[in-house]
């Protein structure tokens, strides 16, 4: 069970208990309660077997898109990764600020910037990636918590770009207190480039906000003068 759908089946059961609870004081059936709960939970398990979560993802999306704070946040969260990715030569080919985008685009997640990844798995496939290679990717990888932590002070996303950095580590052989104090590292990393791109960054998130292309997202950055990493 994935995460997502761990959540629906968390929701059912807060709703179920709370019915309880509060439905003889409101005189509510306890049949609506019951039935409410149970297609939930049906929901749940088809999501899980045959979208593979992304129906949970798009239901939870879809609750949260109605605070304009977790737009921005994501809108913010996503357009670190894009400057960051922008400045150190790493190719964006796409971005999205929706669960139903992604979905949409056939992506898991709620919303995501996607890269050209040929040097990366080019180097993986031989077997011999290089350190360069592995902290640029670390960087960009962080670079959403980095930039949500520099706008609001702290970050509520970036668990799957956490699971990621880790995930490279671990394969490894690196302990978990390395990959904590690696994460924190390219965080501040991240944090650096973004201060120096900080007007850069701000019209950037401007741009994504009204949906522009890739294209058009990279020339306002090169206009803004930002350089990129060859």
């Amino acid at each position: 069970m994935n995460k997502t759908t761990f959540n629906l089946v968390a929701i059912s059961i807060f709703l179920m208990t709370f019915s309880i609870l509060l439905g003889p004081l409101i005189d509510l059936s306890p049949t609506v309660p019951a039935i409410a709960t149970f297609a939930i939970l049906g929901i749940a398990t088809f999501d899980s077997w045959s979208l593979e979560g992304r129906g949970g993802t798009l239901f939870l999306d879809l609750i949260g898109g109605f605070s304009p704070e977790y737009r921005e946040r994501i809108l913010h969260h996503e357009a670190g990764h894009f400057l960051v990715a922008h400045v150190l030569g790493v190719p964006v080919t796409g971005y999205t600020l929706s669960a139903w985008e992604a979905f949409k685009q056939k992506q898991k997640g709620l919303a995501g910037v996607t890269f050209d990844d040929v040097e990366l798995l080019s180097q993986l496939e031989k077997g011999a990636i290089t350190t360069r290679i592995l902290e640029r990717y670390y960087t960009i990888w962080m670079a959403g918590i980095a930039a949500e932590k520099l706008v609001y002070e702290d970050a509520s996303g970036g668990a799957d770009d956490k699971n990621k950095l880790k995930g490279v580590l671990k394969s490894l052989g690196c302990s978990d207190s390395f990959c904590n104090q690696k994460q924190r590292f390219s965080v501040l990393q991240a944090k650096t480039l973004l201060e120096n791109n900080w007007s850069a960054y701000q019209t950037l998130v401007d741009t994504m906000r009204k949906r522009a292309t890739v294209k058009e997202c990279k020339d306002i950055l090169i206009r803004q003068g930002v350089k990129s990493e060859k």
